[in-house]
């Protein structure tokens, strides 16, 4: 009798590595060719629709990067979190945290002008995503609660007091609507490019990747966070505060999500609503995966799901190719990518028994 066995295999190069997420996404588009062919569509004009509708002129490639920007910030909140072991699912929540705080400072803070108020608003949306997750964390290095139930199940609780907001003290005067009134126009995250839509958030997002990518590398807490991610008993044995650090990481994590929320009330939507995240803390996890953790890697993560979902619209009316495909090659990305996780860090083994 034939039996298959996963064995530990020997260290690869660091560039097969590098040319993992890539070559997950390629094999997700040919998977993903697959039901596009039994819809009838045409492969070559989906596909070319798909990302002509993501990059082919300049307002479709400045959209793309609108697009990413709240993706980066939760790919990285999530990233960051994994990488000490902290499984922090809640960047959903965290980014309503900061949605939160930048509407309440947006709409009643009257005595603060200029650039001074974007700046109270950065800091206190980072302060409250670190915050909501921060909870979970205390949970898990306290009372070892389960750090994936607590942040998942947070995501709830913080859509359940938006509901309470916007149906109660932020909402809007004399509209029955869930929704705050419109943030000061000083609170607007100022416009980069003249006319179009890539703001504030977007650069916020890139210096988020430079700054992660630095801690990781550069700083204590990056080395800590990295030996307590490997083995949680070797770091305590190594003398180095696990909780503290989880707290640290939790806190970060949850700030970067946070910014998100407040790029999409202060560039997008101009105030509050039930609706202002489309699942971005949810996608975060799976950027964050198919990016390795790695910020460069989550940045070029995210910029391919941003193409996807900015593209998606042109590829349904040019090829009639149901804009649901978009989810099938983002599922189909995430699949593929932990499977070539899974042999990065072992082979198949055969052996008669």
């Amino acid at each position: 009798m034939i039996s298959m066995n996963l064995v530990k295999r020997e260290p690869l190069p660091p560039w097969v590595k590098i040319i993992i997420p890539f070559s997950a996404i390629i094999v997700s588009l040919f998977i993903a060719a697959i039901p596009i062919l039994i819809a009838g569509g045409n492969l070559w004009k989906a596909y070319g629709s798909l990302f002509f509708g993501a990059l082919g002129n300049r307002f479709n490639l400045l959209e793309t990067f609108v697009k990413a920007s709240p993706l980066i910030l939760t790919g990285l909140a999530v990233g960051f979190a994994f990488r000490s072991k902290f499984w922090n699912i809640g960047a959903e929540g965290q980014l309503y945290a900061g949605a939160i705080m930048a509407t309440i400072v947006g709409v009643y803070g009257t005595g603060i002008s200029g650039p001074l108020k974007i700046i109270i608003i950065i800091l206190l949306a980072f302060i409250a995503g670190g915050f909501w997750a921060a909870i979970p964390a205390f949970l898990k290095t306290k009372l070892k609660v389960d750090d994936v139930v607590t942040t998942l199940l947070l995501n709830y609780v913080m859509l359940h007091l938006v509901g309470a907001l916007l149906f109660g003290p932020l909402q809007q005067p004399g509209s029955s609507w869930p929704r705050s009134p419109q943030i000061a126009k000083d609170a607007f995250y100022p416009i980069l490019i003249p006319n179009s839509r890539f703001h504030l958030g977007i650069l916020i997002s890139f210096i988020a990747v430079l700054v992660v990518w630095f801690i990781n590398t550069k700083t204590l807490l990056g080395y800590q966070s990295k030996c307590v991610g490997v083995n949680i008993q070797a770091a305590k044995y190594g003398g180095i505060h696990t909780g503290k650090v989880i707290l640290l990481t939790a806190l970060i994590s949850g700030g970067l999500a946070g910014l998100a929320g407040a790029g999409e009330v202060c560039a997008i939507q101009y105030n509050l609503i039930m609706d202002l995240s489309s699942g971005y803390g949810y996608t975060g996890v799976v950027i964050a995966m198919l990016g390795n953790l790695h910020p460069l890697g989550i940045l070029l993560s995210a910029f391919f799901f941003s193409v996807i979902e900015v593209g998606s619209q042109t590829m349904s009316r040019m090829s009639g190719v149901p804009v649901y495909i978009t989810g099938v090659i983002e599922g189909t990305s995430l699949m593929v990518m932990l499977v070539f996780l899974l042999f990065i860090e072992y082979r198949i083994k055969w052996s008669k028994s």
